[in-house]
C-alpha cells in the first residue's frame, strides 16, 4: 500500500484529488492510505517520513508548498513531490526540491492520473535497489548491495553497510518481509545476513566482508545448502 498525503487550503479540491485517487486506485488495482493537510506548516510539523506520494498546492495561507517542500527534503530526499497550482512560473523552483511535476489548476483527471502513474513508477525505480529507514529523525536510503548484515538488539536494528552502521527502532520480522525477495538469510535470531558477502567460515562464525557473526548450531547446514544454491544462481 502506498500513502499518499494531500496538502490543500481549499477543501473543494481536497475533495477532488481524493475523488481521482480512488477513481486511479480502482483503474490501475493499486492500493492507497490518504492522509490531508490544510497548510504546508501541518505536514512539515513532527514530519516522519511516512509519505510515498505528496500533492501539494503552493499557494497556503501559513506555509506555502516551496517552503513546505524545502523543510521536507531536509529529512526526506526519496517522497515524490507532485505541485498543485494555477501559477505555472512555480514550475522552474519546482526543480530546486525535486519535484516530479506540477499540475495546473483547475485539475484535469488525466493530467493528474499521467503523474501519479509516473510517480509510482519512480517510486518502484527506487524501491528495488534500495531499503528506506528513518535515522536520527531523517529518512536514510539503504543501498541493498552494500548492506553487510542487520542486528537486532533490545528492538533496536543495526543496519552494518560499507558506509557505516545505521540504526532504528524495529523488529527483524519487520525488517525480513521488506527484504523477503533478497539475497538474506536469517543465521541466528540476531543476525539477518546478505549472502553476496559471505566470504567464508570461522568456526561457528561467517565471515561478512571483514566481520565474523555467529551462526546458529541448528542453522549452519541450512545456511551452507543456501549459501551453495545461491552461489550456483550467481554463476549461471
Amino acid at each position: 500500500m502506498m500513502h499518499i498525503a494531500i496538502v490543500e487550503d481549499d477543501k473543494n479540491y481536497t475533495e477532488v484529488l481524493k475523488k481521482y485517487i480512488d477513481r486511479y486506485e480502482e483503474e490501475s488495482g493499486n492500493n492507497f492510505q490518504i492522509s490531508t493537510f490544510q497548510d504546508g506548516e501541518d505536514i512539515v510539523e513532527n514530519y516522519s517520513g511516512d509519505y510515498d506520494i505528496i500533492l501539494m498546492d503552493i499557494e497556503m495561507r501559513f506555509m506555502d508548498g516551496m517552503k513546505a517542500a524545502e523543510e521536507i527534503r531536509r529529512v526526506d530526499s526519496e517522497v515524490v513531490i507532485i505541485f498543485i497550482t494555477n501559477m505555472p512560473q512555480y514550475a522552474m523552483k519546482g526543480y530546486e526540491v525535486e519535484a516530479l511535476n506540477y499540475v495546473l489548476k483547475p485539475i484535469n483527471y488525466y493530467a493528474f492520473s499521467q503523474n501519479i502513474a509516473r510517480a509510482i513508477n519512480r517510486m518502484s525505480h527506487r524501491e528495488r535497489n534500495h531499503l528506506k529507514i528513518s535515522y536520527k529523525g531523517k529518512v536514510q536510503k539503504i543501498e541493498i548491495s552494500s548492506l553487510y548484515y542487520i542486528e537486532v538488539q533490545d528492538h533496536m536494528l543495526f543496519y552494518h553497510t560499507k558506509d557505516g552502521t545505521f540504526s532504528q527502532r524495529g523488529t527483524m520480522k519487520e525488517v525480513e518481509q521488506a527484504l523477503e525477495k533478497e539475497s538474506f538469510f536469517r543465521c541466528n535470531k540476531c543476525y539477518l545476513i546478505n549472502l553476496e558477502h559471505v566470504n567464508g567460515f570461522e568456526g561457528s562464525n561467517v565471515i561478512i566482508g571483514n566481520e565474523n557473526v555467529q551462526v546458529s548450531r541448528a542453522r549452519k547446514k541450512v545456511l551452507l545448502d543456501v549459501l551453495n544454491d545461491y552461489m550456483n544462481e550467481v554463476s549461471k
